[in-house]
């Protein structure tokens, strides 16, 4: 008896998890989106590049009692400026995600 029992266990635990990876497998096939994805490294390299070229600029420019203000001042321009620039550059492409 004991062995017809755990036969029977056994039968019934593989059956419910046979079912539930093919229910997990066709569930995945059926949740498919498509996805933008863009390479945002360049917005942040020109934003860098651009603060640090902003600021030595502002430093330069400014006159000799306010050359902290120009720097300050040229890197917050010079970041903005480069952001905004390797923003237009970045490339983006789309990719298939499953839920």
């Amino acid at each position: 008896m004991r062995a017809h029992l755990k036969a029977a266990i056994l039968a019934t635990v593989v059956g419910f998890t046979v079912s539930s990876v093919a229910v997990t497998a066709a569930d995945a096939q059926g949740r498919r989106y498509r996805v933008m994805v863009c390479d945002k490294s360049k917005a942040k390299n020109g934003a860098i590049i651009g603060g640090l070229s902003g600021a030595l600029l502002g430093n330069v420019v400014a006159g000799h009692g306010a050359r902290t203000e120009g720097t300050l001042l040229g890197g917050a321009v010079g970041a903005v400026a480069g952001h905004e620039i390797g923003k237009g550059k970045r490339k983006c492409h789309y990719e298939y995600r499953y839920r």
